[in-house]
């Protein structure tokens, strides 16, 4: 008699062909064979109970970005398929190849209007490219594995609805997958023209102000960013995602533009009259839609080019090609007053970002407890970063420079920190990993602390309480309005992390930051997690977002925007100097400074 197989343990076996080590979910009456299946295979795929299906959307999203590879997901039909969909819309909007499997009744209580019974696949219309219904238990492996091919390629999300009574039941026990090595090569990457390279340095040449900004899409490609640069004297920006691929000590690297950002990068981009965007595709690019530099924008993706700004010249290629060939074929440039002056201002904005670190103060500032990491992370620390004030903190002050790190980008969602240090520790046990998130963003998942103990996961999470939603506060502070909505009830988070198995601490001085650490690094070399309750001074980080560039007179001008501070008690007309001044900048200097220096 031919040997058969249940049709999910069928379905799970084609996940381990293509290296699925993890499946995130949370069991329920609707996935009870795919509850079965992975217990039959249990030695080869690890089930990982969390205690929401968020937290299970998201945990499989971050382990998608950090590793590369495609990971699992499940919950039930209804309630768990709409609790699913957060995570999931994190995962179509970084791109990452994650699978979805959604339970639904039984076949023949199907459009019954059963108990849970609802029509799951509309749920995803606007999240997954892949998304289907089983329709015999026989095909059930066949639509999982199509269900993998099209999550990579479309570098995005795919779902699969099971009918419960689907899952236990025999099929042939046969090969499903139709994975193989050729499918692990990398994919074959456009190249730069001879003509697209000649026509990028001619624009160059005509340039007096040219600025690169770039994005991840440079991936290892760093040194040659900083190579081209130097040749000709051309500064580079970051958008936040290629931090750590620049080297952040070369002295024309000016960091992250925007919002979580320095002053030189946001002084350098409307000042440009050439911006050259890399591998990124310069989301907010409407924020500098009325300044009139000329746009050349390199991409790999023919449909990320010009998507945010009209182009002037755009070039289908893959990053490294391109730098490659654009500094063989450049001459090197005279040396830049414009290049020169933002080194200089870049140089003061570093003294000052060292002095707020290192200054002395009674109460702790988030920017103390960065500093401390710098100093006494392990380089092989991966790093999850929620979503507020922590992004603009660590694209600022933590220094990632060769670090795995992670973030949920473009959909920003709160609660990305607990579940993706699940997955950084799940996935690469011998580093250690640390999660940076607000007490906002911490509420908002913290029944999976739990999570941490039961699976004995060595995270260390730093919450940096404030009492505020305190990113929020930044935007209602440049608007027309009062603060409101904005305060959050104390929660005593190293108690709660006690009381779920987690060891903790609370720290409100800076003097006990090391002695936090040291024991937050202890816990974690015996193998267990370990949660710093920061309490730290509620404040706004200098909004260099609110400073405005413009010419008058043919003479640069720099600007305090009129809506800072707007309709506030401590409102009206700031002038520049009073604007760093309020954030202890009495020594920064505006750019107009360092730029008559240099002529």
């Amino acid at each position: 008699m031919p040997k058969t197989i249940s049709a999910y343990a069928a379905g799970l076996k084609v996940l381990e062909s293509y290296g699925v080590k993890q499946a995130y979910g949370y069991p329920a009456g609707s996935v009870n064979s795919l509850m079965h299946a992975l217990d039959q295979e249990k030695n080869h795929l690890k089930f990982i109970q969390v205690r929401h299906e968020q937290v299970a959307a998201l945990a499989a999203s971050a382990n998608a970005k950090l590793t590369g590879t495609i990971c699992v997901c499940f919950g039930s039909a209804g309630p768990g398929a709409a609790n699913l969909v957060n995570g999931l819309y994190d995962a179509k909007a970084d791109h990452s190849p994650v699978l979805a499997l959604i339970g639904q009744v039984g076949n023949a209580a199907m459009n019954y209007d059963c108990f849970q019974e609802f029509p799951e696949s509309p749920i995803f219309a606007n999240i997954a490219q892949y998304d289907r219904i089983v329709m015999t238990p026989q095909s059930l492996p066949h639509v999982i594995n199509e269900a993998v091919k099209q999550a990579y390629k479309n570098r995005g999300v795919s779902v699969v609805v099971v009918p419960n009574n689907f899952g236990y039941m025999q099929i042939p026990d046969l090969r499903y997958s139709t994975h193989s090595k050729s499918m692990d090569r990398p994919s074959v990457e456009p190249k730069a023209t001879t003509e697209d390279v000649k026509n990028f340095l001619k624009m160059v040449k005509e340039a007096k102000r040219p600025v690169m900004h770039v994005g991840r899409g440079i991936h290892g490609n760093g040194d040659l960013v900083v190579k081209l640069s130097k040749k000709l004297q051309i500064p580079v920006c970051i958008d936040g995602l290629a931090k750590g691929l620049v080297d952040p000590h070369y002295e024309g690297y000016l960091g992250c533009a925007n919002r979580a950002a320095s002053k030189p990068a946001d002084e350098a981009i409307p000042t440009s009259d050439l911006l050259i965007v890399i591998g990124g595709n310069f989301a907010f690019a409407n924020f500098y839609s009325s300044y009139p530099y000329k746009y050349v924008q390199v991409d790999n993706d023919k449909s990320e080019l010009g998507k945010h700004h009209r182009l002037d010249l755009g070039i289908w290629s893959d990053a490294g090609d391109f730098l490659k060939k654009a500094l063989k074929m450049s001459t090197p440039a005279k040396p830049s007053p414009y290049f020169q002056a933002l080194v200089k201002d870049n140089q003061n904005w570093h003294q000052y970002m060292h002095h707020i670190q290192t200054m002395s103060t009674k109460r702790l500032h988030t920017q103390q407890l960065y500093y401390w990491l710098n100093k006494t992370a392990d380089p092989k620390t991966i790093y999850a970063i929620d979503t507020g004030n922590n992004i603009i903190d660590t694209f600022r002050y933590l220094n990632l420079y060769h670090h795995k790190w992670t973030i949920s980008a473009l959909y920003a969602t709160m609660g990305y920190r607990l579940p993706a240090t699940m997955a950084a520790t799940l996935n690469y046990p011998k580093h250690p990993a640390i999660g940076l998130l607000g007490d906002g963003a911490l509420s908002m998942v913290i029944q999976d602390l739990v999570t941490l103990h039961k699976y004995h996961l060595p995270v260390i999470s730093i919450v940096t309480s404030n009492h505020d939603l305190g990113f929020i506060m930044g935007e209602q502070e440049d608007a027309p309005m009062k603060f409101f909505g904005l305060h959050l009830q104390d929660i005593n988070f190293a108690g709660v992390a006690k009381n779920m198995g987690v060891d903790g601490v609370t720290i409100d001085k800076p003097s006990q930051i090391p002695g936090a650490l040291k024991q937050a690094y202890a816990s974690v070399r015996h193998g267990q997690p370990f949660l710093i309750d920061a309490r730290v001074v509620d404040e706004r980080a200098l909004p260099v977002e609110d400073i405005r560039m413009g010419y008058k007179n043919g003479q640069l001008t720099e600007t305090v925007a009129p809506t800072y501070r707007q309709d506030k008690e401590n409102g009206g007309h700031y002038t520049l100097r009073q604007f760093f001044d309020e954030y202890d900048g009495q020594m920064l200097k505006p750019f107009a400074y360092f730029l008559k220096q240099t002529k």
